[in-house]
């Protein structure tokens, strides 16, 4: 049976070039850059709550670090930095060495160094702290949206969603949507490069990663900055060719694990915006605006009035 140590040496010690000093010790040794601040998130995936228990193992690999590299592209920040803690059932190598190979794809794909972590023994349970950097004083917060702001969301929210109402038999896709929601849900693409044009540009004010559902989180920048949002929902990006048409709007609304960005941005943006959509080749739909309030989310139908929903995101503990 292999030692913690020998696993961790086998499958995990990379080189790690952005680091003083990488795994090893007691601690990595880390030198954020002149002129920038440091942007740090960590997130926990736990087996039957973030991802099936029979996940393809280079794909959870894959996603363990791309949801925290959503957060730092919502701030724009540049990914530095990853340290991973994990839990595992057994010393499952071949399990391990899938996992580790989705990871450093991953990690090599956005510029990451691992410099450190933990392993133990108990339900399968993934970790991951990550660090970037943005310059001093640019970073996108969800407490800068001004009123008289577009709301905009990048991508196609919902595919993940029904990807995980395929796999669970509580939708009937065709087969190519089906495999395209699958992937967008166990291989989800972090927005790191539109953060970071999002934020090098000043095309945005406010930003979040869509991970618990378009209008809950959407409903952070409301709550942050002090206004309400109104969603338009002809303006929302059109359902996938194929799916349930209610099930496919409730996903879009309320489904998360997306990780797109939304963001609020000034209306004398929206050229630019539409150059960096093309320039990204990535759909940005503008959905909504900012109004005075005091931090609601509201969805007008065509008419402009109020949509009843009864869920509007995931809560671990709702």
């Amino acid at each position: 049976m292999p030692s913690e140590f020998s696993l961790i040496d086998r499958y995990f010690a990379r080189a790690t070039p952005q680091a003083v000093l990488g795994p090893g010790d007691d601690c990595a040794l880390l030198a954020p850059s002149p002129g920038m601040e440091l942007a740090i998130t960590t997130d926990m995936l736990v087996s039957g709550t973030h991802f099936l228990p029979d996940t393809d193992p280079f794909q959870l690999g894959w996603k363990t670090l791309a949801v925290n590299l959503s957060d730092l592209g919502a701030m724009g920040a540049v990914p530095r930095w990853v340290l991973l803690a994990g839990s595992l059932p057994k010393a499952d190598e071949v399990w391990l060495a899938a996992f580790s190979e989705g990871l450093f794809a991953c990690a090599g794909r956005y510029g990451v160094d691992l410099v450190g972590g933990d392993t133990t023994r108990g339900p399968l349970n993934l970790c991951i702290t990550a660090l970037g950097e943005v310059p001093v004083g640019t970073a996108l917060r969800r407490d800068a949206a001004r009123v008289g702001d577009d709301l905009w969301v990048s991508g196609r929210p919902g595919l993940a969603a029904l990807g995980l109402a395929q796999l669970q038999g509580r939708a009937s896709l065709p087969g190519v949507l089906a495999a395209q929601c699958i992937r967008a849900l166990q291989q989800p693409v972090p927005r790191v490069e539109l953060g970071l044009a999002l934020r090098s540009e000043s095309l945005a004010r406010a930003a979040i990663d869509v991970s618990d559902g378009l209008l809950a989180d959407v409903g952070h920048i409301a709550e942050r900055s002090r206004l309400d949002l109104e969603v338009l929902a002809e303006h929302l990006p059109p359902l996938p060719a194929g799916a349930p048409v209610d099930a496919a709007r409730h996903c879009q609304l309320a489904g998360g694990d997306d990780y797109e960005l939304a963001f609020t941005a000034p209306s004398e943006n929206r050229s630019a915006l539409a150059a960096l959509a093309a320039g990204l080749d990535l759909p940005l739909w503008r959905i909504g605006r900012a109004v005075a309030g005091s931090g609601e989310v509201r969805l007008l139908d065509a008419e402009g009035q109020p949509v009843a929903l009864k869920q509007k995101g995931f809560d671990h503990f709702g």
